[in-house]
């Protein structure tokens, strides 16, 4: 959905979107606080408790909250999960940024060989320059360039819905789209249609564009190429193909006319582009669909007949189709299926949940926000919108996708590479962001890139840093996911890792989302000497440029167990090494 405002529409940085004031509470460490981590004790655990475990145990009358760790069940966490779309590119994107998608609605009519491209119906179906000027492909170049610089991976969009604007002179007539003077053909595979050699600098009088030219002549203009290459020491460039396919028809008329894309045919022009790219780059790992949402991956915007409990969505024709093709070519053609996810929760009054973003949000606004991520992956949560309803019950939307996926193509990764979950100028968009991450990393997400839906929501990159340089000294959460439970899901969740390169290293992420305080504790990891903990609440105003965790105290290790009663929405962030 990324559908933007203003004279240009499609993608821009805005550098101000970390902006704006803060509400944390910071206070140092003391017995004395209740309602902070007060005490920080881990120690082996006995009795019923696992060997191993790490207590936190509320220090008055037992925790309300039970949470456990199982460090038996672990995977790798995805480095590209805490990824961001342009719009929302950070002023450190260093620190805390591991994936930059160069997506959306301008891309699907961008042409290469002049950087020309077409707003569709984000402005008056406007072709023009807003992407750039310069030599062929000079748009996408300076963005991998500078990504490069920063090690950020990239993700790029190729075209594939089959014509990509011609000129740069202004809006077009959608009567007879496409108009043949205004755009011209993509073709997937050079030779298919011309004897010439790939080339930097291609003509711009001819009535065609070329896919695989365009990924040979991204790789030329970097020195030593191979910036689709795995093996690579460089920060990887993934390629989606194209961007919310099922919604052609609307939001670029001006090439696809009023009619939906036939999925059939949709399918099959996918497997051609991809085959055409990996015959030229065969360790380029290739996105698709980018559905714009749940009718999309359903029933292709109401063209298939799906049935809830059934393998009939598009999804599955999908993974099925590029699973045949895959072990017909020898290797994988699409590598990972791709959804955008705004999500459909509504509070009580109807309200969804993406336009609650204000600085001022009721109980039950705020409830809708930091509720509405559960939905990704929990089995037992309904939210309130039309998508629980069409299912009858909980939405689930990753567990429903890791189903599908295995069942139809086992090797498919799983990506969101637009999403949002509200709350921007309020605490509870941190404490949604940071849970949306946590789900992310827990579920084996693949890649993720957050889409905001205005400029100013600093609260939303203040949920990435809980997780990333959550010190301000290059501290992140780890990269081994372990495995976590909440004896009350509704109101804290856990997040555990460890840090393959730190033995002895654990990073926890606790989420309240309760408006009121939660006593905890925690068992299953083991014992360890040292503990730091950083949150961010509501409790205390303290103004902040750029909204960072708090340092709220440090502890070593006694016999006495770690004691916490945890602040009401609040998300805290502790540190834990055996030195």
């Amino acid at each position: 959905m990324e559908h933007t405002a203003g004279i240009n529409g499609g993608w821009s940085r805005h550098g101000d979107t970390e902006t704006g004031g803060i509400v944390l509470c910071r206070r140092e460490s003391s017995v004395s606080m209740g309602a902070l981590l007060v005490l920080i004790a881990l120690h082996w655990a006995s009795g019923s408790a696992e060997a191993g475990a790490l207590d936190l145990v509320s220090g008055k009358g037992g925790a309300e909250v039970m949470l456990t760790v199982d460090v038996n069940s672990k995977h790798p966490i995805s480095p590209y999960i805490y990824g961001t779309n342009r719009l929302a590119y950070p002023s450190d994107p260093a620190k805390f940024i591991t994936l930059d998608r160069a997506g959306g609605n301008r891309w699907t009519a961008y042409n290469w060989e002049n950087n020309a491209s077409n707003a569709g119906s984000d402005y008056n179906f406007q072709s023009d320059s807003f992407l750039g000027t310069g030599p062929a492909g000079e748009s996408v170049r300076l963005i991998i360039d500078a990504d490069q610089k920063l090690g950020i991976a990239s993700l790029i969009t190729v075209q594939l819905q089959g014509r990509v604007a011609a000129d740069t002179a202004g809006p077009v007539t959608l009567g007879a789209a496409p108009d043949p003077k205004r755009f011209k053909e993509v073709v997937f595979e050079k030779k298919t249609l011309s004897a010439d050699p790939f080339t930097t600098s291609p003509p711009t009088s001819d009535a065609y564009v070329y896919m695989d030219e365009f990924l040979w002549a991204l790789d030329q203009k970097f020195p030593g190429g191979r910036i689709f290459s795995s093996a690579s020491k460089r920060a990887p460039v993934f390629v989606s193909l194209d961007n919310e396919p099922e919604l052609w028809f609307s939001t670029h008329k001006e090439i696809q006319g009023g009619t939906v894309v036939n999925p059939d045919l949709y399918i099959h022009k996918s497997l051609q582009l991809a085959a055409a790219l990996k015959a030229l780059f065969p360790e380029v790992v290739i996105f698709g669909p980018a559905h714009y949402g749940f009718y999309g991956l359903y029933s292709w915007q109401g063209t298939m007949t799906a049935t809830v409990g059934g393998r009939d969505w598009f999804v599955d024709r999908y993974a099925r189709a590029i699973q045949t093709e895959s072990v017909a070519a020898g290797r994988p053609l699409i590598d990972v299926y791709d959804i955008h996810w705004y999500s459909e929760a509504t509070d009580s009054a109807g309200r969804r949940v993406t336009q609650l973003s204000g600085p001022a949000l009721t109980d039950d606004e705020i409830q809708t926000v930091v509720q509405s991520p559960r939905s990704f992956a929990d089995p037992t949560y309904t939210e309130r919108s039309w998508v629980a309803k069409a299912l009858g019950g909980p939405v689930n939307i990753i567990g429903r996708m890791k189903t599908k996926l295995a069942a139809s193509n086992p090797k498919m990764k799983l990506a969101f590479t637009e999403y949002y979950n509200g709350g921007g100028q309020h605490i509870a968009g941190a404490l949604a962001e940071a849970d949306t991450l946590g789900i992310f990393g827990k579920e084996g997400v693949f890649a993720a890139c957050l889409w905001p839906m205005g400029n100013k929501e600093p609260y939303i990159n203040a949920g990435f840093r809980a997780f990333r340089n959550f010190d301000n000294a290059g501290t992140n959460f780890g990269d081994v996911s372990l495995g976590s439970t909440s004896s009350s899901p509704a109101d804290v969740a856990l997040y555990a890792a460890a840090d393959s390169g730190r033995p002895g290293h654990y990073t926890l992420v606790i989420i309240n989302r309760a408006n009121g305080p939660r006593s905890a504790s925690v068992r299953g990891l083991r014992e360890a000497k040292h503990a730091r903990i950083f949150q961010m609440t509501a409790d205390t105003p303290v103004r902040q440029g750029v909204i960072t965790p708090v340092a709220v105290g440090d502890s070593g290790v006694t016999a006495a167990g770690l004691q916490t009663t945890l602040p009401p929405l609040s998300v805290t962030t502790v540190d834990i090494s055996e030195t």
